[in-house]
């Protein structure tokens, strides 16, 4: 990469400080016409030490006037996060001050960097491989401490290392079959030991390992999926609020209130999730109606954990739960049988009948907060019941799931040819496909197109 670029690295709007970045081989140049350690104007660059905080102030090198007042630090590559020149300038935040101060830098012979193309450059320029790039974005993103956790790990190279270890190992075996093939007359005839079977019966057990720790806890970056429901006005709307703690949901006494589904946020105990408030489902003749109660239909299909919402003085019914829940998605989600409004006196609970018995049942009140915490903790538990969330450091994400299954395959297609059911060649064949659909995770087979859709993800300047 020949040209620089620079952009803005944190979100528009007033605050402390605001971050611009300025990367490539006119970096130095271009911050040393504009910034100065004295109030008289830009100085010589090369004055300045490489990975030390200066104070200083940004001039317009037309009529020198002073933007700002501001901290820089040079960064000298290959040592820096792009390993190219970088140059960081931190300003006060404030929409126009910092767009000033850009506009000045693109002035001098920047280009305003595209979406992620700081972190693509440092995956181009070898600094960090694919794994990594994508750890940035979701230590951005991440919705709970376990995501973050997880994405730090990655972003350190655990995914990395362990996906070279193997192509490693898938290489060696290659090359033993490669000679093999090729000179014939050369090399004994190919027989592989015992070490060399159970390299690939490794390199197997380790991607269907990685599949399923992705099954397990890919609901750490996109949250578990709750959806309430239930009959109109048997408090939905008010456990909505009171699970993410403020008035989010219209609450009144009249039933059929929520229409649309309501969706939020939640973080329980470090687990995210996403919680829907849907339209009671029942009989009626209103087309606004008749529309939210599909919709509320749709979220209960989508969900992974369903909270049904039952009040005192009413019975559980399996025939009107099955129309909530229907038997051919109950197998795939976890349910929890909520009683609300136990507060109301002199009124029979309902009974799960003895086809649900099993389902987890909790009391509350959620207008007077009873049997809250009790429920986040049933929603926890019940969530990720049988997850060790320590089992592993890192997560795949679903195009490194994509790549790893291709890998299997191929694996499972060497496997049968070493039973004697296929050709060397075949098998070569094999092994260069599992060796490519492992480098695509890391980067070092990845298509352009690849590329593109990872990094246009990014903002821009990071």
């Amino acid at each position: 990469m020949t040209d620089t670029i620079a952009a803005i690295a944190t979100p528009y709007g007033s605050g402390g400080i605001g971050v611009i970045r300025i990367s490539g081989p006119w970096a130095f140049d271009i911050a040393s016409k504009i910034f100065s350690r004295k109030k008289n104007g830009p100085q010589e660059f090369t004055k300045l030490d490489s990975h030390r905080v200066y104070h200083g102030y940004i001039f317009d090198p037309e009529n020198k006037d002073i933007l700002d007042e501001i901290l820089l630090i040079p960064m000298k590559g290959p040592c820096s996060y792009t390993a190219e020149n970088v140059v960081e300038i931190q300003a006060h935040s404030g929409t126009i001050v910092l767009r000033t101060i850009l506009d000045l830098i693109l002035s001098q012979g920047a280009r305003l960097s595209e979406p992620g193309e700081f972190t693509k450059r440092a995956f181009l320029n070898q600094r960090i491989d694919l794994t990594q790039a994508e750890a940035v974005a979701d230590i951005i993103n991440a919705k709970s401490t376990n995501a973050l956790r997880f994405a730090a790990s990655q972003n350190l190279g655990a995914l990395k290392n362990q996906i070279h270890d193997l192509r490693e190992k898938l290489i060696h075996f290659l090359s033993l079959l490669e000679a093999n093939v090729d000179f014939p007359d050369d090399v004994e005839l190919f027989e592989p030991s015992k070490k060399e079977i159970g390299m690939i019966d490794e390199a197997l057990e380790k991607c269907q390992e990685f599949i399923r720790q992705h099954d397990d806890a890919c609901f750490l970056k996109d949250g578990i999926r709750i959806t309430i429901c239930g009959a109109p006005n048997v408090g939905k709307s008010s456990l909505m609020n009171r699970l993410i703690e403020q008035d989010r949901s219209i609450v009144t006494a009249f039933p059929g209130t929520t229409r649309d589904p309501v969706e939020e946020g939640l973080n329980i105990d470090g687990i995210p999730f996403v919680i829907t408030d849907t339209a009671g489902i029942h009989k009626t003749d209103d087309l606004v109606e008749i529309i939210g109660i599909e919709k509320a239909k749709d979220h209960i299909s989508a969900s992974d954990l369903v909270l049904f919402m039952q009040e005192p003085g009413t019975i559980f019914s399996d025939r009107e739960f099955e129309k909530v829940v229907p038997l051919e998605n109950q197998s795939n989600k976890k349910i929890i049988f909520v009683i609300n409004k136990i507060d109301i006196k002199n009124n029979k609970l309902p009974e799960l009948s003895k086809k649900y018995e099993h389902i987890p049942k909790i009391k509350i009140s959620a207008l007077l907060n009873m049997g809250i915490k009790e429920l986040k903790q049933k929603i926890v538990t019940t969530s990720i019941a049988g997850l060790d969330m320590e089992k592993s450091s890192v997560i795949p994400n679903l195009r490194h799931k994509k790549a790893l299954e291709q890998t299997v395959e191929s694996l499972m297609a060497v496997k049968k040819g070493l039973t004697g059911l296929l050709e060397e060649e075949t098998m070569a064949i094999d092994i260069k496909n599992s060796i490519d659909s492992l480098g695509t995770i890391t980067g070092e087979t990845a298509s352009l197109d690849i590329l593109d859709r990872i990094f246009n993800n990014f903002c821009i300047g990071k």
